[in-house]
């Protein structure tokens, strides 16, 4: 039995590696489409069609990975994840300065830098429930948490000077060193990894990849959050191209102050994070998992009645640090809550499933925004948008008994996982 350590040494040097990471991909933010727009002169439906395809097709890359992923060790799995990372990124410059590039190849390059960066997400997931006590979970996510919201805010303003001064291309390949160093990162790590479950002689590939989305499906904690998600994930991407076209275009804000509407809300994301474990620890999951999840979707309804001029871009920024400190608080308690409600044995093929719902999800929302828009109007799609965020609260697991780590049946390709406890569930 391998001995799991607290936020020692080992946690810091997986803690680092993410945040060279995230640090990379948030200065490198929005790269892919202004290359697909500058240099390839490509129209807004192919931008659109770049970010949807990369969503839906790394997802078929990526399902029967997961599957893979939860018989492997998991470091490897993120290193490889990593490495394919920074490969991939690299070749847009590469080709660029040969002048090959083309549109198909920033499709392929997001396309599978997608399926890696869900592959990775899918076996570090794992792996931080076998690094880390259940009792340091909540607070590990917060601070990755914290980490990712800070990269967010700083990052692309960082990433918007060096386009200016270097170009897209340079840009990208900052994120895509930074993979490297994430890489070098979990390298690093010196505590060995518990050994992977083993597949069953039976085992087949579709029911291995069906058994993420079974296990979710009859977990009864686990259900309401899975579609909870959904809803709320899809509504708020929505919004995200029209806010662009409400701020830019109906509001005339200045490019500086589109930067500062971005940027200063995820401020908000940052406290909440860091105020998650005081606020579970006061108050107990269950409440804050129900409060947090409420209070994020009461923003989006604001947002299409922005005024014009000083009061517009104030209500934007109020509106969204309210929804991004909400966000905050939820996700880190969230997430510790699906990591002890998950068996080991089905860790990666959750994650897997979890995540390549959410982006389908996220992308059909966003084509349907489009779509909407040209009847309804912008502030008439954030509107609809805004009433969709709401409703997903409905869908939190209200129910006394729902929020539990129990034993959940197994799906039947596999043996009944043992029960899972977690002394931080209420």
């Amino acid at each position: 039995m391998v001995r799991r350590s607290t936020l020692g040494q080992d946690f810091r040097r997986l803690w680092g590696a993410y945040a060279v990471s995230a640090a990379g991909s948030a200065v490198g933010m929005g790269a892919l489409p202004l290359i697909a727009l500058l240099v390839l002169d490509s129209s807004a439906f192919q931008v659109s069609l770049l970010a949807a395809l990369s969503a839906v097709a790394s997802g078929v890359i990526a399902l029967p990975l997961g599957v893979r992923i939860e018989y492997q060790y998991k470091r490897p799995v993120m290193i490889t994840a990593d490495l394919a990372r920074c490969l991939l990124l690299a070749s847009v410059p590469v080709a660029m300065a040969f002048g090959g590039l083309t549109y198909t190849q920033l499709c392929v390059v997001g396309v599978l830098q997608t399926a890696a960066s869900v592959a990775f997400d899918a076996a570090s997931g794992a792996h931080l429930k076998a690094l880390v006590l259940p009792e340091h979970r909540l607070r590990a996510n917060s601070l990755f948490e914290t980490t990712n919201w800070i990269s967010v805010s700083a990052g692309p303003p960082v990433g918007g000077v060096l386009i200016g001064a270097l170009g897209a291309a340079a840009t990208m390949m900052v994120d895509a060193l930074s993979f490297l160093g994430s890489a070098l990162g979990i390298r690093r790590i010196r505590q060995p990894e518990p050994a992977p479950p083993a597949r069953a002689a039976t085992a087949h590939l579709g029911r291995d990849i069906a058994a993420g989305w079974q296990y979710i499906l009859r977990h009864p904690g686990l259900r309401p959050l899975f579609f909870n998600a959904l809803l709320f994930g899809g509504s708020i991407m929505l919004t995200s191209p029209l806010m662009a076209v409400l701020m830019l275009n109906d509001l005339g804000l200045a490019p500086w102050q589109y930067g500062l509407a971005l940027g200063l809300p995820c401020l908000g994301g940052v406290l909440g994070s860091r105020l998650a474990p005081l606020l579970t620890r006061r108050f107990g999951q269950r409440r804050i998992l129900l409060l947090s999840g409420v209070a994020r979707t009461l923003w989006t309804i604001l947002l299409p009645l922005t005024p014009s001029g000083a009061l517009g871009v104030f209500v934007i920024v109020a509106a969204d640090f309210g929804l991004l400190f909400s966000a905050g608080v939820f996700n880190p308690s969230f997430t510790t809550y699906r990591t002890a409600a998950t068996p080991d044995a089905f860790m990666s093929r959750v994650g897997t499933s979890w995540s390549v719902a959410s982006k389908a999800c996220q992308a059909a929302f966003m084509i349907a925004g489009g779509l909407i828009v040209t009847p309804v109007g912008v502030r008439g799609a954030l509107l609809i948008a805004g009433l969709l965020c709401m409703a997903s609260a409905l869908l939190l697991p209200w129910r006394q008994g729902r929020i539990s780590t129990g034993d959940v049946p197994a799906p039947t390709t596999e043996a009944a996982p043992p029960p899972v406890t977690d002394s931080s569930s209420a």
